[in-house]
């Protein structure tokens, strides 16, 4: 079986880490201590060798250790199948985040190319019933996952929707100013849409042709407020149309920013968001691992796969089933919990690192 794993990582001056060095292979990695050692702060260290910002989605200057300040520094030895890749990610006091691929300077639109990374934190617990931005962003990290382009896209996009906006604002209304902003929300806005249409395609195919533990859900992309223009031309129209309703309200009413990802859990057909606490959990865990499983068939890798918590709130036999499906797909999953006593099911099909918290510094066992 292929495989994509860190073999190395390193963390500096990194949230309550001050220095550490851990050396893991293929295997799920289990995380354990009390609450505040600083467990998550490992995970979110890996969630940087991805796009973005993170699993906690914070800035640069937030992630250094305090009171130093001094900056912070990530690196990994990426192994996939033959092949490793030392990558680096730093941020030099507060300034934003350099990313180095082999020693040499990158985009983090490069790290999409390499190794994808998926994760599932407590604050997703939430998903189905608040509102349709953490869903919109949800769906679009799966979306990358499938398109690393997915992400130029979006920022094309919002970039034309800000310089729309701000026209919107000055109560401009001479169509010139909107024609060439338009045009690129039309190209960027149905690329988007496409984008996302087929990663739910792909995770319902995934959802339905495995053998699996946890509920699957049926996904559709709705619009908050009218149907979504599917194409480039279509949505140029619906942006002209709408211009006169958008001046009222100072901001664009129409377009793949409206969007929102429905699920429904599909053998008992009841939406995401009525159902149990459980439930949601449960669904939340299914739509992670079949993302997992659609890219494993499409690269030949599995993803690597970030989850914090996740053990804590299921019965030890959700537990046994969730492991064995990681186990099954080959992937290295990085997941903590407070006590050893969760990844019993695991055994020694896992690595295990005790993080424990002294006088403010994150302090770890070696992996084992």
């Amino acid at each position: 079986m292929k495989s994509a794993f860190l073999s190395h990582l390193s963390l500096s001056h990194f949230r309550s880490h001050k220095r550490v060095e851990l050396d893991c292979d293929a295997r799920p990695v289990a995380i354990h201590g009390p609450n505040g050692a600083g467990k998550t702060n490992i995970l979110e260290a890996v969630s940087l060798f991805s796009p973005g910002r993170g699993l906690r989605r914070a800035s640069a200057e937030d992630m250094t250790r305090r009171p130093e300040a001094l900056g912070w520094k990530l690196t990994g030895l990426l192994r996939l199948d033959e092949r490793t890749y030392e990558i680096e990610s730093r941020s030099e006091k507060g300034a934003s985040r350099q990313v180095r691929i082999d020693g040499k300077p990158a985009a983090q639109v490069a790290l999409a190319g390499l190794a994808r990374v998926l994760w599932l934190i407590p604050n997703m617990d939430r998903l189905w019933i608040e509102g349709a931005e953490g869903r919109r962003r949800f769906l679009d990290r799966m979306t990358l996952s499938f398109r690393p382009d997915h992400a130029s896209e979006v920022l094309d996009y919002e970039k034309a929707m800000r310089e729309r906006n701000r026209l919107l604002k000055e109560n401009v209304r001479d169509p010139h100013w909107y024609g060439a902003l338009e045009a690129q929300m039309a190209r960027s806005g149905a690329r988007i849409t496409q984008n996302r249409q087929s990663a739910i395609a792909r995770v319902a195919a995934a959802q339905d042709g495995a053998e699996t533990s946890f509920p699957t859900s049926q996904l559709e992309l709705i619009s908050t407020d009218s149907d979504i223009p599917e194409t480039e031309e279509a949505l140029r129209d619906a942006l002209s149309e709408s211009r006169f309703r958008d001046l009222a309200a100072g901001r664009t009413l129409v377009g793949p920013h409206r969007a929102d990802l429905h699920a429904v859990y599909k053998a008992k057909g009841v939406a995401a968001r009525d159902c149990s606490t459980g439930e949601q959990k449960a669904l939340l865990i299914s739509l992670v691992l079949a993302n997992a499983r659609a890219l494993a068939a499409d690269t030949g890798l599995p993803p690597i796969l970030l989850l914090d918590e996740v053990a804590a709130h299921l019965d030890r036999a959700r537990r046994a089933a969730l492991f064995d499906e990681i186990c099954a797909l080959g992937a290295q999953a990085w997941m903590t919990g407070t006590g050893m006593e969760l990844f019993e099911e695991l055994g020694d099909r896992a690595q295990y690192i005790e993080v424990n918290e002294e006088d403010g510094t994150s302090v770890l066992g070696g992996a084992t």
